[in-house]
C-alpha cells in the first residue's frame, strides 16, 4: 500500500477502540505466550500448589493484552498516520507491557512446571555467559536509552513507515530491549543482572532525563521524524483533517518526555514497595534466627543447671 492510497477516518478517542485489525507476528505471540501461561498455571492448580492470581492478571490481562492492544487496535491503525499515536504505542510497548510481563513470574512458572530436562535446560540458558551479559545492568541500561535515539535519529524509522514487516518486527523489538532493563529491576523472577534495591531505584531515576532529553529534541527537530512520509499524507484522502506533521510531531514529543516521566515515576513507586516488603520479611527472618539462638541458650542453660543438681 502507498502512501496516497492509505485512508483512515478522522482521528479521535473512540477511533483508539473503534479500529481494529490483527496484526499476525503479535497475535500469535500473544497466543503462544498466554497459551503456555495458562497451562503452567493450570498444572499448579492440578497439583495442589498455589499461584497468586495477581501474577495471571499482570501477564496475561495487563501484559499481553497491552501487547496485542498497542499493535492491532486504533493504536496500531494510525500509528503511521500520526506520529504522536505512535509515540504513545511505542511507550506502551517499551515501558507497560515489559513492566507487567516481569511482575507476572512467567520465568518463576516455568521452573515450577516444566518437565525435567526442560527445566534443566531453561536453567542452563539462565545461567550462561549470554544471559549474563544480556541482563548485566549498565548494558540494560545503555541499550534501553540509546535505541529510540537509534530508532528516530537513523533511517530505521522511516523503513518501518515502508515495510509491514520491519514495523511489526520494530514493536517486537521495543518489548524485548523494555524487557532486558526491566525484568532484572522488577526483580521477581530469579534472572541473572539483579541488583541491590538502590541500584533499581537508582537505575530508573537514571531513565527520566533521558526520556526528558529526548522529547525535547523531538519536539525542537526542524527535520520531521519518517522523511516525507507524513507530508506526502496531505495528498491523499486523509489531508483534510490530518495536522500539520510538525505540530503533530511537537505533540509526540511531549507525550515521550511526560509519559516516560509518569511511568518511571509509577516503577520507582512498585521499587519502594517491594523494598519497603524485603526489607520486613528479613527484619522477620531475622527476627526467628535470634529467637531460635535464644531458645537454644535457654535449653542449654537448663541442661546445665539440671547437670550441675
Amino acid at each position: 500500500m502507498t502512501v496516497l492510497e492509505t485512508s483512515l477516518p478522522r482521528f479521535s478517542a473512540g477511533s483508539i477502540f473503534g479500529q481494529w485489525e490483527l496484526a499476525p507476528v503479535p497475535f500469535v505471540i500473544t497466543v503462544w505466550a498466554v497459551g503456555f501461561y495458562l497451562v503452567g498455571v493450570r498444572t499448579l492448580q492440578r497439583r495442589g500448589d498455589r499461584w497468586p492470581w495477581g501474577r495471571t492478571l499482570s501477564f496475561v490481562v495487563v501484559g499481553m493484552g497491552l501487547f496485542l492492544f498497542a499493535t492491532s487496535s486504533g493504536l496500531a491503525a494510525y500509528d503511521t498516520t500520526l506520529v504522536s499515536v505512535h509515540m504513545v504505542q511505542h511507550m506502551v510497548l517499551s515501558m507497560l507491557v515489559p513492566m507487567a510481563l516481569a511482575l507476572g513470574a512467567p520465568v518463576t512458572l516455568a521452573l515450577r512446571t516444566l518437565p525435567p530436562g526442560l527445566r534443566r535446560g531453561l536453567l542452563a540458558v539462565l545461567h550462561s555467559r549470554v544471559a549474563k551479559v544480556l541482563s548485566f545492568p549498565p548494558l540494560t541500561f545503555l541499550l534501553y536509552v540509546i535505541s529510540p535515539w537509534a530508532l528516530y535519529f537513523s533511517g530505521w524509522y522511516e523503513a518501518t513507515l515502508h515495510s509491514a514487516y520491519l514495523h511489526e518486527m520494530m514493536h517486537v523489538h521495543l518489548v524485548l530491549v523494555g524487557s532486558l532493563f526491566f525484568w532484572p529491576i522488577i526483580g521477581v523472577d530469579p534472572v541473572p543482572g539483579r541488583v541491590s534495591y538502590p541500584f533499581r531505584m537508582l537505575l530508573v531515576v537514571l531513565t527520566l532525563p533521558f526520556h526528558a532529553f529526548l522529547g525535547v529534541t523531538i519536539m525542537g527537530q526542524d527535520t520531521l521524524l519518517g522523511g516525507d512520509w507524513y507530508p506526502n499524507l496531505h495528498d491523499g484522502p486523509m489531508g483534510t483533517w490530518l495536522p500539520d506533521p510538525y505540530d503533530d510531531q511537537h505533540l509526540a514529543g511531549g507525550l515521550l518526555w511526560g509519559s516516560g516521566d509518569l511511568v518511571a515515576l509509577v516503577l520507582f513507586g512498585v521499587l519502594f514497595t517491594q523494598w519497603v516488603r524485603s526489607s520486613m520479611k528479613e527484619a522477620a527472618r531475622e527476627d526467628r534466627r535470634l529467637d531460635l539462638i535464644e531458645a537454644r541458650e535457654r535449653a542449654a542453660a537448663r541442661h546445665d543447671a539440671d547437670a550441675d543438681g
